[in-house]
């Protein structure tokens, strides 16, 4: 006597967890949500010029720190890149599209 194991697939192992875990899956949603429009900020304040990381900040209303991450997973995904330096603070600019 053999025990298959039960296969579900992804759409269907998706929708099992989000009616186990309706909360946590409404918290992560929410969370994204606000990621991809700080993100999304953040690219249209550096679309108008290069800038650094507290005038970021500032255009965008979220503390230096959070610029901070922000610009760097930004730089390591190359969304952004480095474009000089204004006193202290390295200025940021979109990255050109490659075709």
């Amino acid at each position: 006597m053999s025990v298959e194991p039960i296969t579900l697939s992804r759409a269907e192992l998706l929708k099992k967890l989000r009616a186990t875990y309706p909360e946590g899956v409404k918290r992560a949603q929410a969370l994204l949500k606000e990621q991809k429009h700080i993100q999304d900020e953040i690219s249209r304040v550096l679309g108008e010029k290069p800038a650094s990381v507290p005038e970021v900040a500032a255009a965008v209303g979220i503390l230096p720190n959070q610029a901070l991450w922000y610009l760097a997973a930004m730089k390591k995904y190359n969304l952004v890149v480095e474009n000089g330096m204004a006193g202290d603070y390295p200025l940021y600019k979109l990255a050109e599209e490659q075709a």
